[in-house]
């Protein structure tokens, strides 16, 4: 599995007060997630490999995030 880029403490502290660059952080993290899976599911494999354990680890956290961050934007748009 390739190395997924590191998201810096820079880019965190953006994202909580720019709305554009959170979206765009988000989408380009996901893209990235969804072409792995495709790699994977292309060349899988009938044993699990340890691969596959993180890009689950993966999912699991972007779908998270994605709720983190939609919440987030409701509670702005109310404030």
């Amino acid at each position: 599995m390739s190395t997924f880029p590191a998201v810096t403490d820079s880019d965190l502290a953006r994202a909580r007060s720019d709305p554009a660059f959170r979206q765009k952080l988000l989408t380009e993290s996901l893209e990235m997630l969804l072409a792995t899976i495709k790699r994977r599911r292309k060349t899988s494999q009938s044993a699990p490999s340890p691969d596959d354990t993180k890009l689950r680890e993966g999912v699991e956290l972007a779908v998270r995030l994605a709720e983190l961050i939609q919440s987030a934007d409701t509670r702005q748009s109310r404030s």
